[in-house]
């Protein structure tokens, strides 16, 4: 627990930014659960989708804020006074970095030494998370990945994340901040955005089971990642805030599973067959693909203690399982709205 002026304790408080998307609102459950008091940061000119806390409503607080603003980060620190900041906020699909690179760098990049600058001006006393990516990888120099592993990004997602997390260490070593960055395998959920892969699979999986489409149109089936559940690694982030010293950390399951794979079990699960209905479509292929990753968590489940709890099976289960209670859902409230976001 924090202490106050007084020396009493007090809860502890803890800023998310992104807590809108898939992460953050795992996070911000897992905060509450611990009993800290949770903050979360949202960009002052944006409409954002609070579907995934609208749950937490009334137990968390939403702060104006923007990382291109180190101004805005500034006056929120000072309004919060945070113990923890959680750095979730990102541009953090890997297709769109190639259309909006500029962006990409603004916020996934500039935006971490934004947020690093105003803790060290407002209190360099506070405990920071920087979400790293195992996309900084890219080619990969070795296999598994490990916290040494040399980076060789393929996408300016990927790149934006490396500077992200350099200036991360960099601010470690020169102000001797509390800064962390949690190098994190792809890691899913139903609450994963309808653009990402497992969930357009998942997602139109359940349009297929109620009759409303009859074909999912993908790109590279070949492509091998480390998939893990989003709810396991966001006990991670906290547990490296936790810690005595400051350190990076690989999260991963140590498995990994091609894009076919995770489409066979998906369909399998839904009593569908596959081949019946995917199409593979080449507008969905990477300029530059990243072919295989490939975690080594040891590190973490070392001097962290931690583990994933589901395994691949287990997540794409849970992720049909939730898609077709969705889509059953959406037939009842006469909604098609969603579907073209799948299919085109």
């Amino acid at each position: 627990m924090a202490a106050t002026d007084g020396g009493k304790m007090s809860q502890k408080r803890a800023l998310i930014t992104g807590i809108t998307g898939q992460d953050g609102s795992y996070l911000a459950e897992f905060l509450l659960e611990k009993d800290y008091q949770v903050y979360g940061l949202i960009r002052r000119s944006s409409t954002p989708s609070l579907d995934r806390i609208q749950h937490l409503d009334d137990k968390i607080e939403l702060v104006s804020g923007d990382l291109i603003d180190e101004n805005s980060l500034i006056s929120v620190l000072r309004e919060t006074r945070p113990d923890e900041v959680y750095n979730l906020a990102a541009q953090s699909f890997v297709p769109a970095s190639w259309t909006q690179p500029l962006l990409t760098g603004e916020v996934t990049a500039l935006g971490v030494a934004r947020m690093l600058e105003a803790i060290r001006i407002v209190n360099p006393k506070i405990k920071f998370y920087q979400a790293s990516s195992s996309e900084m990888f890219g080619h990969v120099q070795e296999i598994p990945q490990t916290e040494k592993t040399p980076f060789y990004p393929r996408s300016p997602y990927g790149v934006a994340k490396l500077y992200g997390h350099w200036i991360t260490v960099n601010y470690r070593e020169s102000y001797h901040l509390f800064a962390c960055s949690g190098i994190l395998f792809n890691h899913e959920s139903p609450r994963r955005g309808l653009e990402f892969v497992t969930r357009k699979i998942s997602y139109g999986v359940a349009l297929i089971k109620h009759g409303l489409i009859q074909e999912l149109r993908l790109g590279n089936l070949d492509a091998k990642r480390d998939w893990g559940f989003a709810g396991d690694y966001v006990e991670a982030m906290w547990l490296m805030l936790q810690q005595k010293e400051p350190s990076d950390y690989v999260i991963a399951t140590g498995r990994n599973h091609s894009v076919k794979d995770f489409v066979e079990l998906a369909f399998k699960h839904a009593g569908l067959t596959w081949k019946n209905h995917v199409v593979v479509d080449p507008k969905f292929m990477r300029p530059a693909e990243v072919h295989f990753l490939l975690g080594n968590a040891e590190k973490g489940m070392k001097e962290l203690g931690w583990r994933p709890r589901v395994d691949f099976e287990g997540l794409a289960k849970l992720m049909v399982d939730s898609d077709i209670e969705l889509v059953g859902q959406l037939i009842q409230q006469k909604d098609r709205s969603l579907i073209s976001k799948v299919t085109h």
